[in-house]
């Protein structure tokens, strides 16, 4: 799919951060509710992304943000992330 720029993350990220969104995304596996959830308020920026995009892109930041952290509790500071602080602000 396109690449997802820089205010899709950020609105992905604060749509997430929403206490709501948390809770159900820790309380199941399967997902693809929540995400339909986050694809409709996205459209509500003007962003069009389905759920699958949604889910996708949720893992891999998800990812890429323990990868960098678990590097920062060894002591190293070479690993870093675009959007690290707002992730860690809601991790």
């Amino acid at each position: 799919g396109k690449h997802w720029t820089v205010n899709e993350v950020r609105a992905l990220i604060r749509i997430w951060s929403d206490k709501n969104i948390q809770q159900q995304l820790e309380g199941t596996v399967r997902n693809k509710r929540i995400f339909e959830q986050v694809a409709a308020r996205l459209q509500k920026f003007g962003i069009d992304r389905d759920w699958k995009q949604c889910r996708t892109k949720y893992k891999n930041l998800k990812h890429e943000y323990k990868s960098v952290k678990s590097a920062q509790n060894s002591g190293s500071t070479s690993k870093s992330m675009k959007f690290f602080n707002e992730l860690d602000a809601i991790l």
